[in-house]
């Protein structure tokens, strides 16, 4: 015999019904949020910039970073070593770097001073510019002022050799390399970064730069194409 269900299973039944539905759009609702906060910008030309990896790799990933954000140096410590062994050095991408000024006079002369050194010998850019980040103080003493010429000078010296120190010196003085650093500030306005670190691979702008199954599924779909 069939049981029949009674009027109190019926409330029972309609209000799980109801709170499956309920339930369905909040997901929906949620994957419509995130591919609607999918950033896609038209991917910085890297032509003169600062670059590591094969050239001919499938994809891109630009880093706009400024030499006095915490935030850079975090993540230059915590991402960046697994996403050069994953995908730099296996050749799938290429990893540029792209000033921003938004620390105002110390950026502008930690800008000035990669610009030089990467004019004068790009094969030692990647050494003074990790070294650039590892002067900087812990996060608590970060708007003390600490990049100074002779600081920058300091750091070559020791982690550029074949860098002219007196052009260096005349170069972050004298905004010896100003048009290239014009450059870099152009490309942060023309891709609207308003934070660092801002990562942006193949035209798309992570959300979440410490989100590193995020950035692998951006690349991953790079490399699929």
């Amino acid at each position: 015999m069939r049981c029949k269900m009674n009027n109190k299973k019926i409330v029972i039944f309609t209000l799980v019904i109801f709170a499956a539905i309920v339930a369905l759009v909040m997901v929906l609702n949620k994957g419509d949020k995130t591919t609607q906060e999918t950033v896609t910008v038209n991917h910085p030309s890297i032509d003169n910039q600062p670059t590591m990896g094969d050239s001919n790799a499938a994809v891109s990933i630009i880093e706009f970073g400024d030499y006095k954000c915490p935030s850079c140096k975090a993540w230059g410590e915590k991402i960046f070593p697994q996403l050069e062994k994953d995908f730099i050095e296996t050749g799938k991408a290429q990893f540029s770097f792209i000033n921003v000024l938004f620390h105002g006079q110390e950026s502008m002369l930690a800008s000035l001073a990669s610009e030089s050194v990467y004019k004068q010998d790009p094969e030692s850019f990647w050494d003074f510019h990790n070294a650039v980040f590892a002067a900087q103080p812990a996060s608590q003493n970060h708007d003390e002022q600490w990049v100074t010429t002779e600081k920058l000078v300091e750091i070559a010296k020791t982690h550029a050799p074949d860098v002219d120190l007196k052009q260096l010196e005349e170069d972050i003085n004298t905004g010896g390399t100003i048009e290239e650093v014009k450059i870099d500030d152009q490309l942060v306005k023309d891709t609207n970064v308003q934070f660092t670190p801002t990562i942006v691979i193949n035209g798309v702008m992570v959300e979440d730069p410490f989100d590193y199954e995020a950035i692998v599924s951006i690349i991953d779909k790079g490399l699929e194409k």
